[in-house]
Protein backbone atom coordinates (compact mmCIF):
# COMPACT_ATOMS: atom_id res chain seq x y z
CA UNK A 1 0.00 0.00 0.00
CA UNK A 2 1.23 3.03 -1.28
CA UNK A 3 1.46 6.68 1.20
CA UNK A 4 -0.90 8.23 -0.89
CA UNK A 5 -4.16 9.97 1.30
CA UNK A 6 -7.05 7.66 0.32
CA UNK A 7 -10.04 6.66 2.35
CA UNK A 8 -10.56 3.64 4.31
CA UNK A 9 -12.70 2.09 2.26
CA UNK A 10 -10.58 2.75 -0.84
CA UNK A 11 -7.61 0.75 0.93
CA UNK A 12 -9.90 -1.67 2.59
CA UNK A 13 -11.00 -2.64 -0.80
CA UNK A 14 -7.50 -2.75 -2.68
CA UNK A 15 -5.92 -5.56 -4.00
CA UNK A 16 -2.83 -5.28 -1.85
CA UNK A 17 -4.24 -5.13 1.36
CA UNK A 18 -4.77 -8.71 1.40
CA UNK A 19 -1.61 -9.58 -0.59
CA UNK A 20 0.95 -11.15 1.35
CA UNK A 21 -0.98 -11.56 4.55
CA UNK A 22 1.38 -14.42 5.55
CA UNK A 23 4.58 -12.27 5.95
CA UNK A 24 2.46 -10.13 8.39
CA UNK A 25 3.11 -9.85 12.08
CA UNK A 26 0.07 -10.88 13.67
CA UNK A 27 -0.57 -7.73 15.59
CA UNK A 28 -0.35 -5.66 11.73
CA UNK A 29 -2.68 -8.39 10.46
CA UNK A 30 -5.22 -7.89 13.43
CA UNK A 31 -4.96 -3.62 12.55
CA UNK A 32 -5.99 -4.23 8.94
CA UNK A 33 -8.80 -6.77 10.56
CA UNK A 34 -9.81 -4.02 13.23
CA UNK A 35 -10.61 -1.27 10.30
CA UNK A 36 -12.13 -3.66 8.01
CA UNK A 37 -14.24 -4.04 10.81
CA UNK A 38 -14.68 -0.47 11.39
CA UNK A 39 -15.40 0.13 7.65
CA UNK A 40 -18.34 -2.16 7.24
CA UNK A 41 -19.84 -0.81 10.46
CA UNK A 42 -19.84 2.46 9.22
CA UNK A 43 -21.39 1.30 6.25
CA UNK A 44 -23.79 -0.63 8.13
CA UNK A 45 -25.12 2.75 9.34
CA UNK A 46 -25.05 4.45 5.69
CA UNK A 47 -26.77 1.78 4.92
CA UNK A 48 -29.34 2.09 7.49
CA UNK A 49 -29.78 5.86 7.23
CA UNK A 50 -30.72 5.33 3.61
CA UNK A 51 -33.52 2.54 4.89
CA UNK A 52 -34.97 5.17 7.30
CA UNK A 53 -35.63 7.60 4.51
CA UNK A 54 -36.52 4.95 2.12
CA UNK A 55 -38.83 3.96 4.79
CA UNK A 56 -40.37 7.38 5.25
CA UNK A 57 -40.43 7.91 1.22
CA UNK A 58 -42.25 4.77 1.26
CA UNK A 59 -44.96 5.92 3.90
CA UNK A 60 -45.48 8.73 1.80
CA UNK A 61 -45.72 6.71 -1.35
CA UNK A 62 -48.82 4.70 0.49
CA UNK A 63 -50.56 7.93 1.73
CA UNK A 64 -50.71 9.60 -1.26
CA UNK A 65 -52.09 6.56 -2.96
CA UNK A 66 -55.02 6.05 -0.34
CA UNK A 67 -53.16 3.14 1.27
CA UNK A 68 -52.51 4.88 4.70
CA UNK A 69 -54.52 7.58 6.08
CA UNK A 70 -52.20 8.96 9.06
CA UNK A 71 -49.99 12.00 8.50
CA UNK A 72 -46.34 11.03 8.50
CA UNK A 73 -45.88 12.33 11.88
CA UNK A 74 -48.38 10.48 13.48
CA UNK A 75 -46.83 7.45 11.89
CA UNK A 76 -43.08 8.66 12.62
CA UNK A 77 -42.41 6.73 15.57
CA UNK A 78 -43.79 3.47 14.30
CA UNK A 79 -41.52 4.19 11.08
CA UNK A 80 -38.77 4.85 12.87
CA UNK A 81 -38.99 1.90 14.89
CA UNK A 82 -39.06 -0.72 11.80
CA UNK A 83 -42.66 -0.82 11.29
CA UNK A 84 -41.81 -0.04 7.78
CA UNK A 85 -39.07 -2.36 6.41
CA UNK A 86 -37.60 -1.46 3.15
CA UNK A 87 -34.95 -4.46 2.59
CA UNK A 88 -33.78 -4.49 5.49
CA UNK A 89 -34.77 -7.54 6.79
CA UNK A 90 -35.40 -8.14 10.57
CA UNK A 91 -31.69 -6.57 11.06
CA UNK A 92 -32.00 -3.36 12.69
CA UNK A 93 -29.14 -0.72 13.94
CA UNK A 94 -30.40 0.20 17.88
CA UNK A 95 -31.31 3.04 18.53
CA UNK A 96 -28.65 5.46 19.91
CA UNK A 97 -25.65 3.40 17.50
CA UNK A 98 -23.64 6.00 15.61
CA UNK A 99 -19.99 4.90 14.46
CA UNK A 100 -17.38 7.44 14.50
CA UNK A 101 -18.21 8.84 11.25
CA UNK A 102 -15.79 10.34 8.68
CA UNK A 103 -16.41 14.12 7.87
CA UNK A 104 -18.90 14.68 5.65
CA UNK A 105 -17.75 15.19 1.98
CA UNK A 106 -18.40 15.03 -1.31
CA UNK A 107 -19.48 11.55 -1.74
CA UNK A 108 -21.96 9.98 -3.07
CA UNK A 109 -23.46 9.28 0.03
CA UNK A 110 -22.65 11.91 1.56
CA UNK A 111 -24.88 13.96 -1.30
CA UNK A 112 -28.13 11.69 -0.84
CA UNK A 113 -27.51 11.71 3.13
CA UNK A 114 -27.39 15.50 2.63
CA UNK A 115 -30.40 16.32 0.55
CA UNK A 116 -33.10 17.81 2.49
CA UNK A 117 -35.98 16.37 0.80
CA UNK A 118 -37.52 15.27 4.42
CA UNK A 119 -38.34 18.96 4.90
CA UNK A 120 -40.60 19.31 1.94
CA UNK A 121 -41.70 15.65 1.59
CA UNK A 122 -45.33 16.83 1.41
CA UNK A 123 -44.62 19.51 -1.37
CA UNK A 124 -43.02 16.89 -3.39
CA UNK A 125 -44.97 16.02 -7.30
CA UNK A 126 -44.90 12.58 -7.83
CA UNK A 127 -41.57 13.00 -10.66
CA UNK A 128 -39.92 14.47 -7.16
CA UNK A 129 -41.02 11.38 -5.20
CA UNK A 130 -39.72 8.87 -7.43
CA UNK A 131 -36.32 10.93 -8.26
CA UNK A 132 -35.70 10.71 -4.62
CA UNK A 133 -36.61 6.80 -4.60
CA UNK A 134 -33.98 6.32 -7.52
CA UNK A 135 -31.57 8.68 -5.46
CA UNK A 136 -31.98 6.31 -2.41
CA UNK A 137 -31.94 2.93 -4.18
CA UNK A 138 -28.60 4.10 -6.43
CA UNK A 139 -26.88 4.85 -2.86
CA UNK A 140 -28.17 1.79 -1.22
CA UNK A 141 -27.38 -0.48 -3.82
CA UNK A 142 -23.73 0.75 -3.82
CA UNK A 143 -23.22 0.69 -0.30
CA UNK A 144 -24.31 -2.64 -0.28
CA UNK A 145 -21.75 -3.51 -2.65
CA UNK A 146 -19.15 -1.84 -0.69
CA UNK A 147 -19.80 -3.94 2.65
CA UNK A 148 -20.02 -6.78 -0.03
CA UNK A 149 -16.34 -6.47 -0.93
CA UNK A 150 -15.60 -5.49 2.82
CA UNK A 151 -17.36 -8.90 3.98
CA UNK A 152 -15.14 -11.16 1.49
CA UNK A 153 -11.68 -8.97 2.53
CA UNK A 154 -12.84 -9.71 6.37
CA UNK A 155 -13.65 -13.19 5.54
CA UNK A 156 -9.56 -13.33 4.17
CA UNK A 157 -8.38 -11.61 7.01
CA UNK A 158 -10.24 -13.79 9.45
CA UNK A 159 -9.10 -16.95 7.49
CA UNK A 160 -5.31 -16.00 7.96
CA UNK A 161 -5.76 -14.90 11.78
CA UNK A 162 -7.80 -18.69 12.03
CA UNK A 163 -5.05 -20.25 10.55
CA UNK A 164 -1.91 -18.72 12.64
CA UNK A 165 -4.14 -19.80 15.95
CA UNK A 166 -4.37 -23.47 14.64
CA UNK A 167 -0.68 -23.11 13.12
CA UNK A 168 0.53 -21.89 16.88
CA UNK A 169 -2.00 -24.51 19.09
CA UNK A 170 -0.36 -27.20 16.84
CA UNK A 171 3.09 -26.56 16.90
CA UNK A 172 2.84 -26.68 20.76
Amino acid sequence: MNGQHKRRIDIVLADEFTEGLSSLELDMLRDRRDMVEQVETELSYYRRLLHGRQDLLDFEMKRRSGEESRSIMEALPEILSGGEATGGGDYRIRGGFSPDLPAKGNRPIDHVLGDDFLTHLPSLDDKGLTDVEAKLKDAEQGVTAQRNGVHAVHEVLQAEVTSRYQTDVASE
